[in-house]
């Protein structure tokens, strides 16, 4: 049933923008056009910049996730929709999580981003809440907007959003994309939203997922059963009207063409997606089993690139036209042995790496297929896959602690390894009943029920839970690691590696011994990742497949930006050459900035525009009551051993460190005092690179941007002095 309707114009896209945002105030179905100012290209540049100045003026301080007000915004960015440079196809979506109660941000594939911005609008706003089940139509054939009831979708977001692509572009299904949670979204914390794309050559619908945060919850509070954006002219580069058409040809070119000659040689994304990940992680003893206590397993293997290899089914796999990158694999066919759709024969999308990791090894499971109907069904139910694995991975070490028992798991038997006991919590979860309930509230809340309401060790739980701001670890260990135990700390959303992935440059090869090394990476890496979610894009294109010479021949000379700054950088961190920067690929991607907007760019002022945004996120978790230094707080588990078994498992290794790196003498003592010892020095490290990372970013020793430097940045806004007035030290 039609509920309303609303037209607008049409209008050119200019050198990337469209100068206009949408606002759909959904219990009144009223439609509001915004305008996008060159200051707010200028400071906020566009994706997660500009989800962020919207929900900044739109939302109250402190606002609760389920709030009428509280929004799920979602923008691609300047470069958003270049169907010829690799990962050009990104939308991200933000809001106020459930589960940590501050901003959460995902960036995701799937054809969602680059149709909004082709059908008008650079960024769309979904605040209040439906009155009825709603489905939103945005039109950008047609110049309209159309709201329907939505009572009669089917619950799961798969079958859903087939039944769209076919009921609003059945002769063209490719001009369609599709967001929409599902019942796990809606009877839990942990819901993802799924955005849909058309795979032409298969025929088949392929989804990609906004999973961290609990965004896709936010969207079933609201009453909102999907988001449709229709475009159906073919995508071309001219759509996007770069300033140099021809500059962005050439670093498109360039790029695409690096990756169709030494993908293959290196990482194979094109045939293995981040299911290479598996044995370089079982090597190096990084891959989490049994909830991050160990980092390795013989029996990894089974769930490793050959395995996956012949499961993945052949042919194209960009979740965007023209990206070479290729890593977005699926699965044909597979047959599903649980649940309300046992017996089908489905399409899955992935695995990818963490969710291999989080439902495999995390869980003490090592069944590929267990891992892909886990995957499958986490979709459907539109559940993130690495809040789900790690939240199982937590449940199943207390259960087998006896913190928990049969009688609070209603019978079920959660030992690690119990794949049949692992899915029947997801299916609960998403029915919303018994254990999977309590489970679906996530880790935090989990803690919080089996302390207060079934006598378990709170002080225990804290230390083995793997969350941190109230979200789940992703899927890598840290105890090795400082400056990665600093990556997830210090992440502005939670423990989420998209912003600093530093195990190898930091633990490997010990690139960064000092703690100013550290906080320099702490720096660089984060302002950098960031930069990807500004413009629409995907990291993976960046360091995935790196330049031959990467690591020897190449002239950093070269880079114009180097001749200033490369004494400054120099002296901050002897190693800020460093081979992981990539520094061919940044002004490859410089050039595809400037030719895209007109905005005559290096890879310094790259930097400078994630830096602005980066603070600004941080004084927004202040403004929502967090963003200080007690909220970077990490669990022992990040940092450490909790248990004896773990310390004796790697007894050499920890003894050594003792004597070596701390001066302690471990004879004679017993293996709890030796993890006392080595508890005290490794906390006291991490408040040490808090210390380091906060100078470095110009923060407070308490974690707040001090004013000169939102000064520096031109983002010293009224509110924003006045907030961060009285943090000052």
């Amino acid at each position: 049933m039609l509920l309303g309707e609303h037209s607008y114009t049409l209008g050119e896209i200019e050198h990337g923008y469209t100068n206009r945002t949408l606002h759909i105030d959904i219990g009144a179905r009223a439609v509001t056009e915004k305008p996008v100012t060159q200051p707010m290209k200028d400071t906020f540049i566009g994706g997660k910049g500009f989800d962020l100045w919207l929900m900044w003026n739109s939302i109250p301080a402190k606002c609760a996730w389920d709030d009428a007000r509280n929004e799920v915004v979602i923008a691609s960015g300047p470069m958003g929709g270049t169907p010829i440079y690799p990962g050009s196809g990104k939308s991200i979506v933000t809001s106020i999580s459930p589960t940590t109660g501050s901003v959460i941000d995902s960036n995701v594939g799937g054809h969602f981003g680059p149709f909004l911005k082709f059908s008008g609008f650079d960024a769309l706003e979904l605040q209040g809440k439906s009155d009825v089940p709603l489905l939103i139509l945005i039109d950008g054939d047609e110049g309209k907007i159309s709201f329907f009831d939505g009572s009669d979708l089917p619950a799961d977001a798969y079958t859903m959003a087939e039944q769209l692509h076919h009921r609003f572009a059945p002769e063209r299904l490719q001009s369609v994309s599709v967001v929409n949670a599902g019942p796990g979204a809606k009877h839990s914390l942990m819901g993802c939203l799924n955005f849909s794309f058309w795979d032409r050559g298969r025929k088949a619908m392929r989804y990609k997922q906004a999973g961290r945060g609990g965004i896709g919850t936010v969207f079933e509070d609201k009453n909102i059963r999907a988001v449709v954006a229709k475009f159906s002219k073919p995508p071309r580069l001219e759509l996007n009207n770069p300033a140099d058409i021809e500059q962005v040809k050439n670093a498109g070119k360039s790029h695409s063409g690096e990756i169709k000659d030494l993908d293959g040689k290196q990482n194979e994304m094109n045939r293995l997606g981040t299911t290479h990940l598996v044995p370089i992680m079982v090597d190096y003893d990084l891959l989490p089993c049994n909830n991050f206590r160990y980092g390795n397993d013989p029996r990894a293997e089974g769930l490793g690139p050959e395995v996956y290899r012949k499961k993945f089914h052949k042919g194209f796999d960009g979740c965007w036209i023209g990206c070479t990158m290729a890593c977005a694999h699926c699965v044909q066919n597979f047959v599903l042995k649980s649940g309300p759709m046992k017996g089908q024969a489905v399409w899955v999308d992935g695995p990818e790496y963490e969710t291999i990791a989080g439902c495999g090894s995390n869980n003490g499971i090592y069944d590929p297929d267990h891992v892909l109907e886990a995957n499958f069904y986490c979709d459907a139910y539109g559940v993130d896959t690495i809040s789900y694995g790690t939240g199982m991975a937590f449940a199943m070490e207390c259960f087998e602690a006896g913190q928990i028992t049969v009688e609070h798991t209603g019978g079920l038997e959660l030992n690690f390894g119990n794949s049949d006991a692992a899915l029947e919590v997801l299916h609960q979860l998403a029915r919303g009943e018994g254990f999977g309930a309590i489970f679906g509230q996530g880790i935090r809340k989990m803690k919080a029920h089996f302390a207060d309401n079934w006598g378990a060790d709170r002080a225990f739980l804290d230390d083995i839970g793997m969350e941190s701001k109230g979200l789940e670890y992703s899927e890598y260990m840290t105890k090795e690691s400082l400056a990665q135990q600093g990556g997830y700390g210090l992440a502005l959303k939670g423990p989420q590696h998209d912003e600093a992935w530093l195990i190898f440059l930091d633990m490997v090869h010990n690139f960064m011994p000092t703690f100013e090394q550290k906080a320099e990476a702490l720096h660089w890496f984060p302002m950098w990742r960031t930069w990807f979610g500004l413009n629409g894009l995907c990291k993976l294109p960046w360091n995935d497949v790196v330049p031959p010479d990467n690591k020897t021949n190449f002239n950093y000379n070269d880079l114009r930006w180097m001749a200033i700054e490369g004494e400054r950088y120099a002296k901050a961190d002897p190693n800020w050459n460093d081979p992981a920067k990539v520094n061919k690929h940044l002004s490859w991607y410089a050039e595809y900035f400037s030719g895209t907007t007109g905005r005559q760019s290096s890879p310094k002022d790259l930097i400078a525009m994630s830096e602005k945004v980066y603070n600004f996120q941080r004084i927004f978790n202040l403004r929502q009551g967090y963003g200080l230094r007690e909220h970077d707080a990490i669990p022992y588990r990040s940092v450490g051993p909790v248990t004896a078994w773990e310390y004796e498992s790697r007894a050499e290794r920890y003894d050594g460190q003792l004597v070596e790196t701390w001066g302690l003498d471990p004879a004679g003592k017993t293996t709890e005092e030796k993890m006392a010892m080595l508890r005290i020095v490794r906390e006291d490290a991490y408040e040490g690179l808090k210390d380091a990372v906060y100078a470095r970013r110009g923060w407070t020793n308490d974690g707040v941007p001090t004013v000169a430097k939102v000064q520096e940045l031109g983002i010293d806004f009224p509110e924003v002095l006045e907030l961060i007035g009285p943090h000052q030290e």
